[in-house]
C-alpha cells in the first residue's frame, strides 16, 4: 500500500513539474518560436522517449567537388577525420579516356610527390607537307651506362708508401645511334656417308655433300623497306662403281622494295624482283650425255607489283600481287628447238602476265627447332587463267650447338608450262606426256656458320 501512494505521489510530482516549465516558457516571448525548445517539449511531455540510434564507427562526409573525407568515431564518441578520399570526377573520366588513346604514343607513369600524371613521348611526330601524312619517328633508347677509365688501380710491390694509387672515374652515357641496315649471312656444308667393308648383307659406300650460301641484307627506316637476298645450294653425290652425280643446284636472287604511309603500319606498297636459275647442266641419269637443264636454261624472272604485310622481326610476311610478269628463259640452242620449259620450239623466252600470292612463315616450334615455310601461287590471266603454278619449299633445321645442326625439308613444284617427256611405247622415241608434281627430299647434317 505504501508501494502505490509513493508511486503516486511521485507521478503527481513530475505532472506538476511539467505544468511549471510550460507556464515558464510561454510566458518567456524569446523561447515561444524556438524549433529545438519545441522538440524538447515534445520529448519531455510524452510518456515514453524513443530509443537512440547508435552512432557508425565510419562515415563518409563530401568536402568539396574533388574530395571526400572519411571519420572515425574515437572513444569519447567525437569523429575524428582519418584520410581524405579523391573523387571521380566527369574530368577524371575523360582523362582515363585520353590516357588510353596516348598509351601508344606516351609513357605514362604517376609521380606520388606531385600527384600528377607524367607522360614521355615514344616518337618524335611530323607532318609531311606534300602527303599531309603524320609521321612518328622512334625516340632513340638510352644504353645502359659504362664506366669509362682515366687510370688504373696499381699495386706497388716494391714502394710501401701510397701502394693504391688514387684513381678517378667518368661515368658517361651514350644513345645508340637507329641502324638502317641489317646484315645476315651463313655458310653452311652437309654431308652424308655410308661406307661398307666385308659387308655380308651388301650395299655400295657413298657420300653425298651440299653447300648452302645464304646472304640478306634490309634496309628498314621510318617509312622505307628494301630487302634483298642471294640463295645458292649445290650438291653432289658419289656412289661405289657409278659416277660423281648433282644432287642439289639452285641460284636464287630477291629484291622487295616498299613503303608505307606511317611507322605504325605494318602494311608496305611493294615492287618485288625474283630471279632463278642454275649453275651447271643437270641430266636424267644415267644418261650423261644430253643435258636436260643449263645454266640460264631454264631462267625464271618475277617483277611485279602489289602490297606486302610485314610482321615484326620477320617471322611471317606475305605478299599480294594483282600485276606480275614471270618471264621463262631457255637459251641453250637444243633445249630451245625442243620446246622446253614452255617456251615455244626456236625462242628463248616465254611471257606471262597474271597474280601472285606468296608467303614465308619462320618459326621456333620447339626449342632448337626452326621451322622455314616458304610458299608461293601464280596463275596467268592470258593463258589458261585458273591453272595454278605452285612452289612450295619446307624446312627444318634442328640445332644441336652454335656450329653444328641437321637439316630435313621437302621442295614440291607444279608448273602447268613444264611438260614431261618418256617413252611410253618403247619405240625409242619420246613422247609429251604432260605436267606433273616435281618432289624433292632432302635430310643431311652439317655445319653452319653465321657471321
Amino acid at each position: 500500500m505504501l508501494v502505490i501512494l509513493f508511486s503516486v505521489y511521485t507521478t503527481a510530482q513530475i505532472d506538476s513539474t511539467k505544468v511549471d516549465i510550460i507556464k515558464t516558457i510561454s510566458n518567456t516571448d524569446s523561447l515561444k518560436n524556438t524549433e529545438s525548445v519545441k522538440k524538447v517539449l515534445q520529448l519531455f511531455l510524452s510518456d515514453t522517449i524513443p530509443p537512440i540510434k547508435p552512432l557508425d564507427s565510419v562515415k563518409i562526409v563530401q568536402l568539396n567537388d574533388t574530395l571526400n573525407i572519411r571519420m572515425r568515431l574515437d572513444s569519447l564518441g567525437i569523429y575524428m577525420p582519418t584520410d581524405t578520399i579523391r573523387r571521380l570526377t566527369k574530368l577524371d573520366s575523360l582523362k582515363l579516356k585520353t590516357d588510353a588513346l596516348l598509351k601508344p604514343y606516351y609513357t605514362i607513369r604517376y609521380d606520388s610527390l606531385i600527384q600528377e600524371d607524367i607522360y614521355t613521348p615514344r616518337f618524335r611526330m611530323s607532318i609531311n607537307h606534300l602527303s599531309k601524312d603524320t609521321v612518328y619517328i622512334p625516340i632513340p633508347k638510352e644504353t645502359k651506362s659504362y664506366i669509362s677509365i682515366k687510370s688504373k688501380l696499381v699495386v706497388d710491390t716494391l714502394k710501401v708508401l701510397n701502394v693504391i694509387k688514387r684513381v678517378a672515374i667518368d661515368t658517361t652515357k651514350y644513345a645508340d645511334d637507329p641502324i638502317w641496315w641489317k646484315h645476315k649471312n651463313s655458310v653452311g656444308f652437309d654431308v652424308n656417308q655410308a661406307a661398307f667393308l666385308n659387308w655380308s648383307a651388301g650395299g655400295n659406300s657413298s657420300v653425298s655433300g651440299l653447300v648452302k650460301v645464304n646472304f640478306e641484307r634490309t634496309y628498314k627506316k621510318l617509312l622505307l623497306l628494301w630487302r634483298n637476298e642471294v640463295y645458292a645450294r649445290y650438291g653432289l653425290n658419289k656412289q661405289e662403281d657409278r659416277e660423281l652425280r648433282k644432287t642439289d643446284d639452285k641460284l636464287e636472287i630477291n629484291s622487295t622494295f616498299g613503303y608505307r604511309k606511317d611507322t605504325i603500319s605494318n602494311w608496305y606498297y611493294s615492287l618485288k624482283f625474283n630471279f632463278k636459275t642454275q649453275f651447271t647442266d643437270g641430266f636424267s641419269y644415267p644418261d650423261t650425255q644430253t643435258p636436260i637443264s643449263r645454266i640460264f636454261s631454264p631462267a625464271y624472272l618475277f617483277l611485279g607489283a602489289g602490297a606486302q604485310y610485314d610482321l615484326k622481326k620477320d617471322r611471317f610476311l606475305i605478299y599480294l600481287s594483282p600485276i606480275t610478269l614471270k618471264s621463262t628463259f631457255v637459251f641453250d640452242e637444243n633445249l630451245s628447238n625442243d620446246g622446253a620449259f614452255g617456251v615455244k620450239v626456236g625462242e628463248n623466252a616465254r611471257h606471262e602476265f597474271g597474280a601472285l600470292i606468296e608467303t614465308r612463315w619462320n618459326e621456333q616450334i620447339v626449342k632448337n627447332v626452326i621451322m622455314d615455310n616458304k610458299f608461293s601461287l601464280y596463275s596467268d590471266y592470258l593463258n589458261n587463267f585458273g591453272n595454278i603454278d605452285v612452289n612450295w619449299e619446307l624446312n627444318f633445321k634442328l640445332k644441336v650447338n652454335k656450329f653444328f645442326q641437321a637439316n630435313i625439308g621437302a621442295h614440291l613444284i607444279y608448273d602447268d608450262d613444264i611438260k614431261f617427256k618418256e617413252d611410253t611405247n618403247n619405240d625409242g622415241i619420246l613422247e609429251t606426256t604432260g605436267a606433273r608434281v616435281q618432289l624433292k627430299q632432302l635430310f643431311g647434317i652439317g655445319v653452319l656458320y653465321q657471321f
